[in-house]
């Protein structure tokens, strides 16, 4: 293991720091004839550190080999002062269509109804005024430039009377036993396409597995707008031999291919002679996963060159038959705002058995968001499933206690989680459950988690080798458990970065990642200590990791990875 930085502690930083100035002088005065001093003021906490790697980093910012630019993640490539929606569309409020908001009645249909009519006009805002909202039905929006509004997450709540197994059907697994799918999928606020929606009832009501990625059922729904010459991870602009069918503006779906030798995913862990030795070939859940797909928007046009709002995430080489493809029809500048979803209260299911007393989740959604959100009583709080470029603020989850209190999944990419928070739980985990806790799996790339408390959970790398992620500026007692399938493949693939994050309960569990994820960085975390679940390295051989400012969280500058990112973005 390449550690790159001798470790250094909390002592040496603070030994280290510049000396504090002279106390301030004192002066006497006679009491009594004693002369009392002035108290003489404390030493002022030593200055952070300047971080080695943030200086090595901004040198090459979009190819360094340990760190992801992650800076343009979230709706809106980061941008928080864009407009969450077209000013011109309309504003509804439920109770004009008949909701109640004293809890007698349900007021799904009524929230539904004016949710579609806004949709149906373009788009616009639906408002839901303080009072309990009692719904027995999932609330999805299915159109884009749609806002489902409550008055804030203390005023506004709905209340859910029934999972997704009694609404929908039981949601079986591809991978065959009884296993329940709503375990890591939908939500009873269900931010999806209407055309998505569609297929998905009707698969699981024929208990078919519905694919979830981005391009259909089969992976044959889409059709070709360019293919893509090679280019180098980081780069913005692209050459394709014909551009007629390309427009600046339009959202596009980078599809990049796997070989027979599997180099894609070689490269997706860092190449060289740790990921060339591994085997591939009965990681079948994994490679289900390929191709990799990234939804991407087009900025401009020129000739024959096409660029990108965001970087390429990663390199593009002919054998992997890189081209742009049409998505399917996503939902775009949707969100949900201002509201608690409360379901009722029953005993958390075995492992893998969750009847689907689900939050909410975005799926095959684009520069979509939630803001001001409390989840409650959940099986699963926040999904993202197929969901990229999406900001996730100020969310919550509490109550009895949650399988997946936020999970990442199916090719969701370049999304923004922050200021969020996993409360403790409000009762005894019941026997043969499990708790993760921040889930990222499935070939998942360049998400963020940032600003956050865990009073419970984990840092939950699921397995099917997510890749340049980065969790930064957390909080968490470390009581969770990470899962994923032995046929999903390795827990990390390259540059992964945990930065500046406070262990509370002194437990490793997958935040001191130098020894087991492949360029990878973990930079001013707390001291921890292995536990049961001890992983080993899936790549043999040198991993190139780096450790900085290990045992001294809030140790180095800068404290925020991804805020140092955006302020250095192009």
């Amino acid at each position: 293991m390449e550690t790159g930085q001798r470790p250094i502690s909390r002592r040496t930083l603070l030994g280290s720091a510049t000396a504090v100035a002279a106390a301030c002088a004192t002066s006497g005065t006679l009491l009594g004839g004693t002369a009392h001093a002035a108290p003489r003021p404390e030493p002022a906490a030593a200055a952070p550190a300047p971080s080695s790697l943030w200086n090595e980093y901004r040198r090459n910012p979009f190819d360094h080999p340990q760190i992801p630019y992650i800076g343009r993640a979230g709706r809106h490539r980061g941008d928080h002062h864009a407009p969450k929606r077209d000013a011109s569309t309309r504003t509804v409020d439920v109770l004009d269509f008949g909701a109640q908001r004293d809890g007698s009645a349900d007021a799904a249909p009524a929230i539904n109804r004016a949710l579609d009519a806004v949709g149906k006009r373009g788009g616009g805002t639906v408002r839901i005024p303080p009072g309990t909202y009692r719904i027995d039905d999932v609330i999805r929006i299915g159109h884009s430039n749609v806002v489902l509004k409550g008055a804030g997450s203390t005023r506004t709540k709905l209340l859910a009377t029934k999972n997704l197994t009694e609404l929908i059907g039981p949601y079986g697994s591809r991978y065959g036993g009884d296993k329940s799918s709503w375990s890591w999928a939908g939500g009873l606020i269900w931010l999806c396409p209407s055309g998505r929606w569609d297929s998905l009832v009707e698969a699981i009501k024929a208990k078919n597995w519905p694919f979830e990625g981005w391009t259909g059922n089969q992976r044959d729904e889409w059709r070709t707008l360019a293919t893509v010459r090679a280019a180098k991870r980081g780069d913005r602009t692209v050459t394709v031999p014909d551009t007629r069918k390309l427009r600046r503006g339009q959202l596009v779906l980078l599809r990049i291919a796997d070989d027979a030798q599997h180099t894609l995913l070689e490269h997706m862990a860092g190449d060289g002679p740790g990921p060339e030795a591994y085997f591939w070939d009965d990681k079948t859940k994994l490679t289900s996963y390929v191709p990799y797909e990234w939804p991407v928007r087009i900025t401009s046009v020129k000739r024959n060159r096409v660029t990108f709002e965001r970087p390429l995430p990663l390199d593009l080489r002919p054998e992997w038959d890189p081209r742009l493809v049409t998505p399917v029809t996503p939902l775009t500048d949707s969100g949900v705002e201002g509201l608690t979803l409360e379901a009722v209260e029953t005993p958390q299911s075995p492992h893998l058995l969750d009847k689907g007393y689900n939050g909410v989740t975005f799926q095959c959604a684009y520069d979509c968001w939630a803001d001001d959100i409390t989840v409650r009583h959940a099986d699963n709080g926040f999904g993202l499933v197929a969901a990229s470029a999406c900001t996730l603020s100020r969310t919550r989850v509490e109550g009895r206690g949650s399988h997946h209190p936020y999970f990442c999944r199916e090719g969701s990419h370049d999304n923004l989680v922050e200021d969020f928070t996993i409360a403790q739980r409000t009762v005894p985990a019941p026997a043969g459950t499990q708790l993760h806790g921040i889930n990222v799996e499935g070939l998942s790339s360049y998400n963020v988690w940032s600003r956050g408390r865990m009073d419970m959970g984990t840092f939950d790398t699921h397995r099917g080798m997510p890749f340049a992620n980065v969790r930064t500026e957390i909080t968490v007692n470390n009581d969770g458990r990470h899962g994923g399938d032995a046929s999903a493949g390795p827990l990390y693939g390259a540059r992964f970065t945990h930065w500046n994050v406070t262990v509370t309960n002194e437990r490793a569990g997958l935040i001191k990642i130098d020894g087991i994820a492949p360029y990878s960085a973990t930079v001013a975390i707390s001291t921890v200590r292995e536990f049961d679940q001890t992983d080993v390295p899936d790549f043999t051989g040198e991993l190139h990791s780096r450790l900085e400012a290990y045992g001294a969280p809030g140790g180095v500058q800068p404290r925020n990875l991804h805020q140092a990112q955006r302020a250095l973005r192009p």
